[in-house]
């Protein structure tokens, strides 16, 4: 259940007793190896043959589309974080959004990010949670594998279940594509089908795991969180393909603030398209943390060079 008195809580995942986030097993996932293997091989095989201007200007724009009002406001800032309110009309539109993206459902994604950041806030937790292996390993797990816990936790999805647009599109993500394929193929062909949809989605979830590889191993730091068994990165060269997500160190420090690009010179266009949603009357509540407060726990890293800590090969910031 959301919690309205911590702001950085995991909101759907129960922590009790009896849930271990290190003993498990890693397999084979065989819909995620039909769904994103069959997307990057159609778009890998095909999408040479099929390249045209227009088709290349709509995998950016729908790719952009996707992540921006889908993948990082939509789903992560506002679904899983609650990070601003909207009217219900707004919600579905963009839940659609990162439906869209063809990463997964309003369930799925919350159960995955959820299980993953509750593990990572435990003194440890599997490899595959904090994506502790190398990287081929490691992408292998994250985009055709699932984890599969000996004791799981338990998720609380009442506030999902009061509206059943998230229980179908649990059910139907995948086939959202199918209507978008069909426009697609009206106005552009198969050359909009192969960069519109199975580039778009190949892109996505590829793209999702290499950022997510690298926000967990390298790269700068401004704070760590106390108790905390893993802490992350920031990964400056995705800010603008994420839509700001990429300033995952902040995400760490803040995950309740609908701002995660925090310091000067972090762009974050999921905060800058929130902000203009806020100017319409279109979005409401919106929590920074400037509204947050300071937050117990979180320590400042020393500082080197241009203001950032360096990496040290064990994963630890270099103080």
């Amino acid at each position: 259940m959301r919690s309205d008195d911590d702001p950085h809580a995991v909101n759907f995942l129960i922590d009790e007793p009896g849930a271990d986030p290190r003993a498990g097993t890693v397999r084979a996932d065989a819909p995620s190896i039909i769904w994103n293997g069959g997307m990057a091989l159609v778009a890998l095989i095909a999408g040479p043959f099929f390249a045209t201007p227009s088709a290349i200007i709509l995998f950016f724009v729908t790719t952009g589309a996707a992540l921006l009002f889908g993948h990082s406001v939509g789903y992560h800032r506002m679904m899983i974080h609650g990070s601003f309110q909207a009217p219900r009309w707004f919600t579905r539109a963009l839940v659609w959004f990162g439906a869209f993206v063809g990463m997964a459902g309003s369930y799925g994604i919350i159960r995955a990010h959820d299980t993953r950041d509750w593990a990572q806030r435990q003194a440890d937790c599997h490899p595959f949670l904090r994506h502790g292996t190398t990287m081929a390993r490691d992408a292998w797990w994250q985009i055709y594998c699932r984890l599969d816990l000996d004791h799981p936790p338990r998720f609380d999805f009442a506030e999902l279940d009061r509206d059943p647009f998230y229980r179908w599109l649990e059910t139907t993500w995948r086939w959202q594509q199918l209507p978008v394929a069909l426009l697609f193929f009206a106005f552009g062909g198969w050359s909009w089908v192969v960069w519109g949809v199975a580039a778009r989605v190949a892109v996505a979830n590829h793209g999702h795991w290499l950022v997510g590889h690298l926000a967990h191993n390298r790269g700068p730091q401004h704070w760590t969180v106390d108790a905390h068994g893993v802490q992350a990165f920031d990964v400056p060269w995705a800010a603008i393909p994420t839509m700001g997500e990429a300033w995952h160190n902040n995400h760490h420090a803040y995950p309740g603030s609908a701002r995660i690009g925090l310091h000067p010179g972090q762009s974050d266009w999921g905060y800058a398209f929130i902000r203009l949603c806020e100017r319409f009357g279109l979005v409401w509540d919106v929590r920074t943390p400037d509204t947050m407060g300071v937050r117990p726990g979180l320590s400042e890293v020393p500082r080197h060079g241009p203001g950032f800590a360096a990496q040290s090969p064990h994963g630890h910031a270099i103080t």
